[in-house]
């Protein structure tokens, strides 16, 4: 059989992996001059591979339709992924929240292991440099694909162009207009693992200031009602939050019912917890030790030893605590409002950064015109989608890229 397969990043190259192995003629249609360039800036260039945690575990990290997944996962997981990259030279550690990168923290180098393993399969034809017109289709079946400069005819053609997330690496959405010429639903394209936006100038007062191990959770205050919780860093920047944690949190945020509105009415909260190692009385005792110690300082002076100094500013400006109060003439009921700000530090999350600047794309062709088993179409036989062109998405950990790995496999094989 020949097999077309359209996109070189880690769904497209794991889909001609996979068909090749199982004895197909493969051709691999690139349009940048290189493979896998979005892979080669996951995990900030150090390529995040996939997670430890066991393969069941990873449906209750993608609030993206994961149940779909689960065949996918069951023919190529996180050990076969790892098996395929220290078979071609390069081992790979373990770090905190599961996390698997490669040893020598190069994407590149994960990347090297991918192209080593195409260059195994004579059957494999790569194609660089190389743009799709359309996918030719004959009585709802695929027949083939036309280039800018060529038809090539073949009985099956996989879409693996990714979502639209990164432009600049050739992710930017072509494949959800081939698909939705061929007849395919594309469901609402949002970013997801995307920073948030939220009061501008509080924010940029503490530009660059990277929060570290704090509590943190986003609040529909309308309904009074917890959306997401976590446990992490969070960065602040110019145009409001970003980090681990809220990275994970867009993921809930985006899926919450009736989000826009909300947001466009200022009643979502991100909710920190500065101090979550200490209780509310710790925490009081600790601010009377350092008052003790700063007494006849003012209190502008006074939080240098509790706090980093880009939020001190902001910290005394919410307490509305006189600056210029000597830190004993600070009443008992000041004191204990300046504790509840620093176990409960808001900020009014008001919309979402660009898909463009997310790290996966949400939505995308819908799950319910793609066979689970097989990844092929419902309305055009023969036509294939393996990553993130599919309508799922994960947390950040190394979900995402399996997702890519998994569902390529499956694209490639032969059912």
């Amino acid at each position: 059989m020949k097999v077309i397969v359209i996109g070189g990043g880690p769904a497209g190259i794991m889909s001609a992996i996979s068909s090749a192995q199982n004895g197909n003629d493969v051709i691999l249609i690139e349009k940048n001059k290189t493979l896998g360039k979005k892979l080669l800036i996951t995990g900030k260039g150090r390529c995040n591979i996939t997670s430890s945690l066991n393969i069941n575990d990873f449906i209750k990290n993608i609030p993206g339709n994961g149940k779909f997944l689960y065949s996918a996962f069951q023919n190529f997981d996180n050990e076969d992924i790892i098996n395929l990259i220290e078979k071609n030279g390069i081992k790979v550690k373990e770090e905190r929240g599961n996390r698997i990168f490669p040893v020598t923290d190069k994407a590149q180098d994960v990347l090297n292991c991918f192209i080593k393993e195409l260059n195994k399969y004579k059957n494999i034809q790569i194609r660089l440099d190389t743009k799709i017109d359309k996918i030719l289709v004959k009585n709802n079946e695929v027949i083939g694909i036309q280039t800018l400069n060529e038809k090539i005819l073949a009985s099956k053609v996989i879409l693996a162009t990714g979502g639209k997330s990164y432009p600049l690496t050739g992710s930017n959405g072509e494949g959800y207009k081939i698909a939705k010429l061929l007849g395919h639903t594309i469901e609402n394209i949002r970013g997801s693992l995307v920073p948030l936006t939220g009061e501008k100038v509080l924010c940029q007062n503490m530009q660059g200031l990277s929060l570290r191990n704090i509590k943190m959770q986003l609040k529909d205050v309308e309904k009074n009602k917890k959306i997401y919780e976590d446990f992490g860093e969070l960065l602040f920047t110019h145009f409001g939050v970003s980090g681990p944690t809220i990275l994970s949190s867009s993921a809930h945020l985006l899926r919450y019912r009736d989000i826009d509105r909300l947001l466009k009415e200022r009643k979502i909260k991100l909710i920190i917890d500065l101090k979550p190692a200490l209780s509310n009385e710790e925490l009081d005792a600790r601010v009377r030790r350092d008052f003790e110690e700063f007494k006849n300082k003012e209190f502008k002076n006074s939080l240098e030893k509790l706090l980093p100094k880009k939020i001190i500013n902001n910290v005394i400006e919410l307490s509305e605590i006189d600056p210029y109060k000597k830190v004993n003439e600070v009443t008992k009921d000041e004191r204990t409002r300046l504790v509840n700000l620093l176990k409960n530090f808001e900020i009014t999350i008001d919309g979402f950064r660009p898909v463009e600047e997310a790290i996966v794309t949400a939505g995308g062709v819908s799950i319910k015109e793609i066979n689970p088993k097989t990844m092929e179409s419902k309305i055009i036989k023969g036509l294939y989608f393996a990553g993130e062109i599919i309508d799922v998405d994960a947390y950040t950990g190394g979900f995402n890229l399996q997702i890519a790995y998994s569902t390529g496999f499956t694209a490639g094989m032969n059912l």
